[in-house]
């Protein structure tokens, strides 16, 4: 009796010393398995559905289908009672599982079954004894098994309370932390809001996108019809990344002549060509620390970009005329308008350095998709126009946003611009802008002598049609105005095709890139 004291007491503090549930059933069927003389002993833990059993110690086989009634371990947990199964029955259950678990217990004689239930009814497992000697009362009849069974149920019951804790605390914080991550993101969405109007569903739903693209540190790329806002896209992912109080560098890779956009990027020594009369500091060294931007990567040349892809699988370039290279660590947005897929598949693009800048896809939706944008846009841009000029009309009338959703934008966002700037000019101050001031489809009309004829044409012949010139008070911002509106009706008559518009205006494709940057004709 001392014996089996001295005994009980070891297993106890042996069982109540591990501190997770496989090592409490590990140890407890050692334990079992040595007191007892017993072939094997193992522990079936029973899932939170209560439909499989698991044995943790049989690498393969190791579930049990508790819905399977004709084996025995379903009926003995169906039941809640005890049974023994011999050997002869053993062989005749078709039970890959059970079999692997009878292989494993080097096939016994006799198997006792019994199922672990909690003091609350709860169903923990199944415990399984093998032993050659069927003498099953002999051993379930002693105290010590009836008290190490009544502690590894304690024990189990502690560890399964104890996890359930941990997971419930795991489960709030995940709550928590996305409540605090929704918070962030709709704060910082109500933020770009500001700059990136309109609040149609394609809106709403970008702007959640490039919150999310802030996050991160993936290259993006944001396509998009001209004008759509391109430009706006990668400074919101600037201002709201990490790298916000770094530079924002952008490139227009159509503004730049092919023979100086890599000098332009990478930067030279002196003497590296002629007229390289002292060192320049390129704009991938520029953009270090913050945000490099690429508009119009399109039009990038294909020996450029391969240098480019170089540059984007460590951040490492050499200017040109250098012999050492230099690191620039920053996060690179690029934008275009054209179909980069037709450009991979006519072989003016590379398609690796397509799938490089493609981290995280944006695409902006054309305004024209968009129509219940119109008022939050015409109305933003009435009170930027205010805010610049000290005074401008005080909205805008429901006659003058009925004739704007008839028209289809193929100028998109910077078309809308023009069109409610143009109509501030000619609109007293306080009052509403009116459907006669919006000039959209009359910008080309042809009279019968082939020329434009304006409302205000005193004889002179007008491409475009502009304010009565009483209405014009500053000259300067009418001539942006009437050259703004040529090219961007020209590149509006070629389907953005820049090439073509800047030859029928008798222009260098790169003088026409760099005047729709200077008047913000073709927005990204």
């Amino acid at each position: 009796m001392q014996m089996e004291l001295h005994t009980g007491i070891d297993l106890a503090v042996a069982l109540i010393q591990q501190d997770n549930l496989p090592d409490l059933l590990k140890t407890a069927t050692k334990q079992l398995e040595n007191a007892f003389g017993l072939t094997r002993c193992w522990a079936l833990e029973l899932d939170l559905s209560g439909r499989t059993l698991h044995c943790s110690d049989l690498e393969e086989h190791g579930e049990f289908d508790c819905g399977d009634f004709s084996h025995p371990f379903a009926h003995v947990l169906q039941t809640g009672k005890a049974r023994e199964l011999t050997r002869a029955a053993s062989y005749r259950l078709d039970h890959v599982g059970f079999q692997a678990l009878f292989e494993a217990s080097d096939r016994p004689r006799s198997l006792w079954l019994e199922p672990l239930t909690g003091n609350d009814g709860r169903t923990l497992g199944i415990l399984v004894l093998c032993r050659d000697e069927p003498d099953w009362d002999g051993i379930t009849g002693q105290p010590l098994y009836g008290g190490l069974r009544q502690l590894l149920v304690h024990q189990w019951i502690t560890q399964l309370q104890s996890r359930d804790q941990v997971w419930q605390r795991r489960l709030l914080k995940r709550s928590l932390d996305h409540l605090h991550d929704a918070e962030s993101v709709r704060t910082r969405c109500e933020q770009l809001a500001r700059t990136l109007v309109g609040n149609s569903q394609a809106m709403t739903s970008l702007r959640a996108q490039i919150v999310r693209a802030a996050g991160s540190q993936l290259s993006v790329l944001v396509q998009g019809e001209t004008g759509c806002g391109k430009d706006v896209v990668a400074r919101g992912i600037h201002e709201l990344s990490d790298r916000a109080e770094g530079p924002m560098v952008v490139v227009n890779c159509a503004a730049i002549p092919d023979t100086l956009l890599e000098s332009e990027l990478f930067g030279h020594t002196r003497g590296a060509f002629s007229g390289a009369d002292q060192d320049k500091q390129g704009l991938l060294a520029q953009a270090n620390g913050g945000t490099l931007f690429l508009d119009e990567i399109g039009d990038m040349p294909m020996a450029l970009q391969s240098k480019l892809l170089r540059v984007l699988e460590g951040r490492q370039f050499r200017p040109l005329g250098a012999r050492k290279e230099q690191h620039s660590d920053f996060r690179l947005v690029a934008a275009t308008h054209q179909p980069l897929q037709a450009g991979i598949e006519d072989g003016s693009f590379r398609r690796d350095l397509f799938y490089r800048l493609s981290q995280f896809p944006l695409r902006v939706t054309p305004l024209r998709e968009r129509p219940d944008d119109l008022e939050a846009l015409s109305r933003h841009f009435i009170r930027l126009y205010t805010e610049r000029e000290g005074s401008g009309p005080m909205g805008i009338s429901s006659h003058a946003l009925h004739l704007l959703a008839g028209y289809d934008f193929p100028g998109n966002v910077r078309e809308l611009r023009n069109i409610i700037e143009l109509a501030c000019l000619q609109t007293p101050g306080g009052d509403d802008i009116q459907p006669e001031v919006l000039r959209m489809n009359d910008l080309f009309e042809e009279s019968s002598d082939g020329w434009t004829s304006a409302p205000w044409d005193v004889g002179d012949r007008n491409p475009v049609d502009l304010p009565a010139v009483e209405d014009i008070r500053d000259l300067k911002a009418a001539a942006q105005a009437f050259e703004a509106a040529i090219i961007r009706e020209r590149l509006r008559q070629y389907g953005g095709n820049r090439a073509q518009a800047a030859e029928s205006l008798g222009l260098p494709k790169r003088t026409l890139a760099h005047k729709c940057l200077k008047y913000q004709v073709a927005e990204s």
